[in-house]
């Protein structure tokens, strides 16, 4: 059985990422890149659908113990892991080295006192654990074939194969080290070069102290900013500079739900917003390749702009399941592809255009075609912003007329106005101005309720949505508004949880779900951090501080967050780490700071 959602930890390549339970146990693994199919796929099923376990020697009628301590060595992606056992302590390391070649996962055994028996059991399952790879031996190294795929793997400790498992027994002292090492390589290719894992674990540490030198942040919440960055950074795909909104699939919203999608895209939301975190943080590289990747993305079509592409620009995304796994805890389906793909969500026009213009007002070096885009962006809202659509959420019901996506609407031209005036592109000035004017002015009719004085989710409803808190941070209302601090107490009325985070919408209304889908889901982590910026900017600094430190006390030990916060369950629920979580981590942190709001 899979650890708790929370139990993992992150390593990954910036092409790649694995999860790695608290007993050593790395149960999610795809190769080669971030949306291929998966060689470990414990997490959503059993141990028969691929893990790879490392750790101290058990019965085999007990459970696998768990690691007394963990951690991240420093500011990077090197996970350090510590049994102490009745014969003595031993360390893990693993990492996954950036990488020009092939991928790797590294695993490093270290004794630390006494003699300690340890394991290996690797069981590798291709295409989601459905295939079992021929496993034989080459030139004294083990390698796993199945189809075009092929895994090696180098150890100098003795191995040997039972129940189509490779196990290795050996026992470690103080001073020992003794690495194992994964590598993926095109089976009709020659084998991957010898690994050198001290030579890598260097590389690897050095890769992440220099990245992590250019962050500008050092205000009090720096640990948790920084930790942050390094998780979005780990989600970004190096070769084109598309970002991942998770490294997982299906991951539940509700355990035992079917609320249960594939994340391992470039949502182009997430990614805006990932883009102006990383801005603000002084990662001007990752802007620009960014940028690159959007415009190549969207190149040819960008009046049909989709609200997410394939991490190398690729649109075809279509929605599988796998009937074979049973997902996390029970929770199926399990789900590759995303159906969403080709929903219409006019707010994707404003964050694409929020984040070129962050990217442009921070001196971001000019590209002609991204002004051009944003033009063309602005020329299909003029048609199209009094459509319905299915909005941020991705709602699987009917299309409305949501108040956010039109207020995003409102912040796509406005942002246009601005590149206009500042004279770097040219346009119907005059023209967008009015349609500015008459967006907002149909926004502020048809989407507020007067008597309960707050906007509502959309056009003639009464529910909420935790998405109206960006009004005031997007610049649609000034945070005095009267209707922007009524939405803000509104939705801390109906939306909040016992334990004060918020809810994105009510998923039911009266006998009906309103977002198409059957049961519920947990408290949406980053509406919880737009909560405590809101109240930051209306004056209830100490509120908003308390509201982010509890935040902050949801992370895991390694201060990872998923989607979601079961205040059921009290625990971790969605796909995991997510990037939309971390993300508005950062911007809280930034506002608190920058208004003195924390604590000491």
């Amino acid at each position: 059985m899979a650890g708790r959602i929370e139990d993992y930890a992150l390593i990954g390549d910036m092409q790649t990422a694995a999860l790695v339970c608290r007993d050593g146990t790395v149960d999610w693994l795809c190769l080669p890149r971030f949306d291929s199919h998966a060689i470990f796929a414990g997490l959503l099923g059993t141990e028969e659908h691929g893990f790879w376990r490392l750790g101290p020697a058990y019965a085999s009628d007990q459970q696998p113990p768990t690691a007394a301590r963990r951690s991240y060595r420093g500011d990077s992606l090197i996970l350090e892991s510590e049994w102490d056992t009745q014969r003595g302590t031993v360390r893990v390391t693993d990492f996954m080295p950036p990488r020009d070649g092939a991928p790797q996962l590294i695993r490093i055994v270290e004794g630390v006192s006494g003699r300690v028996p340890m394991r290996s059991a690797l069981r590798m399952r291709f295409s989601y654990g459905r295939v079992v790879p021929w496993v034989h031996k080459h030139e004294g190294r083990t390698v796993a074939v199945a189809g075009p795929d092929s895994v090696w793997f180098d150890t100098s400790a003795e191995t040997y194969g039972k129940s189509l498992t490779t196990y290795a027994d050996f026992t470690v002292a103080p001073g020992d080290r003794i690495a194992f090492t994964i590598s993926w390589q095109p089976s009709h290719k020659e084998p991957p070069p010898l690994p050198e894992p001290e030579q890598s674990l260097e590389a690897t540490e050095d890769f992440w102290r220099e990245w992590v030198d250019h962050c500008t942040y050092h205000g009090p919440y720096r640990e948790a900013v920084v930790r942050s960055l390094i998780t979005l950074k780990a989600l970004t795909y190096a070769p084109t500079g598309g970002i991942v909104a998770a490294p997982t699939t299906s991951l539940p919203e509700d355990i035992g739900g079917v609320r249960n999608w594939d994340y391992r895209y470039t949502w182009l939301r997430d990614a805006a917003i990932t883009l102006s975190s990383l801005l603000r943080t002084g990662y001007r590289e990752e802007a620009r390749a960014w940028r690159e990747w959007l415009l190549r993305a969207v190149a040819g079509d960008p009046e049909n702009l989709q609200i997410m592409y394939g991490i190398a620009g690729e649109r075809e995304l279509g929605e599988a399941e796998l009937d074979w796994l049973p997902g996390y805890e029970n929770s199926g389906p399990v789900r590759v592809g995303n159906g969403a793909a080709h929903q219409l969500q006019l707010d994707v026009y404003g964050e694409v255009t929020e984040a070129l213009h962050l990217a442009h007002m921070t001196g971001l070096a000019r590209n002609d075609y991204a002004a051009l885009l944003q033009l063309k962006l602005i020329r299909y809202l003029e048609d199209h912003w009094q459509e319905p659509d299915e909005g941020i959420w991705e709602v699987r019901g009917p299309r409305r007329h949501f108040v956010h996506s039109k207020v995003m609407a409102w912040v796509a031209v406005d942002r246009t106005i601005k590149l206009i005036e500042s004279g770097d592109a040219d346009g119907p000035l005059e023209r967008w101005r009015e349609l500015r004017d008459d967006i907002h002015r149909d926004v502020c009719d048809k989407g507020y309720d007067k008597e309960r004085n707050t906007f509502t989710q959309s056009y003639g409803s009464k529910e909420l949505d935790a998405s109206l808190l960006l009004i005031p941070q997007m610049g649609f209302l000034p945070p005095d508004d009267k209707r922007v601090i009524g939405t803000i107490e509104a939705i801390q009325r109906e939306l909040s949880t016992s334990d004060g985070f918020i809810l994105r919408y009510p998923t039911t209304s009266g006998d009906e779900n309103v977002d198409g889908l059957p049961g519920d889901e947990g408290a949406f982590l980053a509406c919880s951090f737009w909560m405590a910026d809101d109240l930051a900017m209306i004056g209830r600094v100490d509120e908003a501080r308390k509201l982010f430190e509890k935040l902050l006390s949801l992370r895991n030990d390694l201060g990872l967050l998923a989607e979601e916060w079961d205040p059921r369950l009290q625990r971790q629920v969605g796909n995991f780490p997510q990037a939309f979580s971390h993300v508005p981590l950062i911007d809280t942190a930034l506002r608190l700071t920058a208004s003195g709001a924390y604590g000491g």
